[in-house]
């Protein structure tokens, strides 16, 4: 049992403490951190385990990119892929959605990618959604220069 971030050796509390509130083994220093992100940016939790879970199988993410407009809850930078996680995706209204279009539409303006993605997908088929964005990084390293 390690820290994600930092490879420190974890306690028993440490360990149930951060497995208990986000499903991932953080360190007190890191939870902490996570916490304090969670509470400025109303960061979902489903973003933090998507994260981590990125992290794990080598991609390189950055929680909370700010992209000049709004905070993208995770950006790919080295495919330009923003993905943003749904957390209200059945009370989608028109005015919502027509937001959701024209952030998608400044992101792509930048040359991004926005995928989005309800938290339901994460919370039930965690590694089949790393899977796929897997491949949507490969798919966008084809087709445009790598930086």
């Amino acid at each position: 049992m390690t820290c994600l971030e930092c490879n420190k050796e974890l306690g028993y509390l440490d360990h149930k403490n951060s497995m208990e509130v986000y499903g991932v083994e953080l360190c007190a220093r890191h939870k902490t951190r996570i916490d304090r992100l969670i509470k400025s940016n109303n960061t979902p939790l489903a973003a933090i385990r998507l994260y981590y879970a990125l992290k794990e199988v080598g991609v390189y993410p950055m929680l909370e990119w700010w992209d000049g407009k709004k905070s993208i809850d995770i950006a790919i930078s080295r495919v330009k892929l923003n993905i943003e996680i749904d957390t209200e995706y059945q009370m989608l209204t028109h005015e919502q959605a027509m937001n959701n279009l024209e952030e998608t539409m400044h992101s792509f303006q930048n040359g991004f990618t926005t995928v989005r993605i309800p938290q339901v997908v994460i919370k039930h088929y965690l590694r089949e959604t790393v899977q796929s964005i897997l491949g949507i990084i490969e798919g966008l390293k084809v087709n445009i220069k790598v930086i």
